[in-house]
């Protein structure tokens, strides 16, 4: 299939669209409970926190780690699947799938991380007092993290599948 095609399938399919957003709900809640509170330490999450390690670690690394895994890399990872198999018309499976999902993780979190330095250029202050953009030290944290959520898709359908099964053992459907 054609660049074009492939590019007008994929923004048509229903699964990049929920990852999307999906991904971009998850990652505005931490954000919207910043706003809200006023606060840059999260209730719940503020008991996982971890120590900064410079700048290029931040004292929320379990926070990101969890954001990160759906929104951009997660995003971009079913992104990059989608768009490969509508390009080569054929299902992934294997070496081919991930290094599609790597493709479309790295690429938006790449797209994520230009946002984000342009924002952290302007220099908005949030009502936190800090800059509510990210330093740019914390981009290979970023694209660490969007490297290993190509299998946050298969952890989702991992749990999907179990929890299914809890809720046919439960009601006696087996």
């Amino acid at each position: 299939m054609k660049l074009r095609e492939a590019l007008s399938s994929t923004f048509r399919s229903r699964r990049f669209w929920v990852w999307q957003i999906a991904g971009a709900i998850i990652y505005a809640v931490p954000v919207g409970v910043r706003f809200v509170t006023g606060s840059n330490v999260l209730p719940i999450l503020s008991l996982l926190a971890t120590p900064w390690i410079d700048h290029y670690v931040p004292g929320n690394l379990v926070e990101k780690i969890l954001v990160g895994a759906f929104f951009p890399g997660g995003a971009g990872a079913v992104a990059g699947e989608v768009f490969v198999i509508n390009r080569s018309e054929v299902t992934l499976e294997g070496r081919r799938k991930y290094l599609a999902r790597l493709g479309g993780a790295l690429a938006w979190t790449g797209a994520w991380s230009l946002f984000q330095l342009w924002g952290n250029l302007q220099n908005i202050q949030g009502p936190y007092g800090g800059n509510v953009f990210e330093y740019w030290m914390v981009f290979p944290l970023n694209f660490l993290i969007a490297s290993l959520s190509i299998f946050t898709p298969d952890v989702l359908n991992l749990a999907k599948s179990g929890l299914s099964w809890v809720h046919r053992k439960l009601t006696g459907k087996v």
